[in-house]
């Protein structure tokens, strides 16, 4: 399913905003490009997830301290101990606060994948903040880390 979260986002998100597909359209292009009807329905379902977590500002001005997270052990099991620390490191940096981790934790666990790591980790950050007004900065400097390696500040 990520796979096709992947491809959507890249072919697709930055000409949203002009004018968006339609999701028949979509959908005869996911199968075009080899994806089964299946993959195409879990990953529209995660999007509409994603929409769902939209109504929330995920990312304040203000840094407060933010509160340690424990992992439960389903998502110790999906997100390691690299991908923890990922996330701690974009909340230590100010790309996500608590909430906006949260969203991306949230994400992860509806991929439902048996084999998730670190790089796809990274698309789910990015993916969640495109999806997030007010998280420009934020996005942007996670574009950068996904396709280029690490930044070397946010702002």
């Amino acid at each position: 399913m990520l796979d096709v979260l992947m491809y959507l986002f890249e072919n697709y998100a930055h000409d949203a905003a002009e004018e968006p597909t339609a999701p028949a359209q979509l959908q005869d292009e996911l199968q075009r490009a080899g994806f089964t009807e299946k993959q195409i329905s879990r990953a529209f379902n995660w999007l509409e997830g994603l929409s769902e977590l939209k109504g929330g500002r995920l990312l304040d001005q203000g840094r407060v301290t933010q509160p340690f997270r424990i992992y439960s052990r389903v998502e110790a099991a999906m997100i390691d101990i690299e991908g923890q620390g990922l996330l701690l490191y974009l909340e230590q940096i100010g790309v996500l606060n608590c909430e906006a981790r949260e969203a991306v934790i949230d994400r992860v666990m509806a991929l439902e994948s048996d084999d998730f790591d670190e790089e796809q980790l990274k698309w789910v950050v990015l993916m969640v903040l495109f999806n997030q007004p007010g998280a420009e900065s934020s996005y942007a400097w996670m574009e950068d880390f996904v396709y280029d390696g690490a930044p070397e500040s946010i702002h």
